[in-house]
């Protein structure tokens, strides 16, 4: 169960990054404006950046059940920017041991059944 959830998680970090590194890079170089890597260790991590170009990223992960055969990493976080016609989106996420949980107003939702 553990390294299913490490996988979505890292599912999940691969699909964020394709999302960013699919706009449209500017003329000018992209300045790191905040950069913020706290409590990085077994039991977790908290790492928080923005760029000059409109993206900014947050995100927290905390071991739950420590121990136990119910061990698994939480992840919670958002992902921001802006697109080449100047809509902003912001796309919230929580991966765990239910899966990859993302929210966002862009997102297509499935018919009620």
């Amino acid at each position: 169960m553990k390294s299913q959830i490490v996988f979505i998680s890292v599912v999940c970090v691969s699909f964020l990054l394709a999302l960013v590194w699919a706009a449209p890079i500017a003329e000018e170089d992209v300045q790191i404006l905040k950069y913020d890597n706290d409590n990085i260790g077994v039991d977790g991590y908290n790492f928080a950046f923005e760029t000059s170009d409109g993206v900014s990223r947050k995100e927290t992960a905390t071991l739950k059940n420590a121990g136990t055969e119910n061990e698994a990493i939480s992840v919670q976080g958002s992902v921001s920017w802006v697109s080449p016609d100047g809509t902003h989106y912001t796309l919230n996420y929580l991966a765990d041991e239910n899966g990859f949980q993302p929210e966002g107003d862009h997102l297509p939702v499935a018919p009620e059944a």
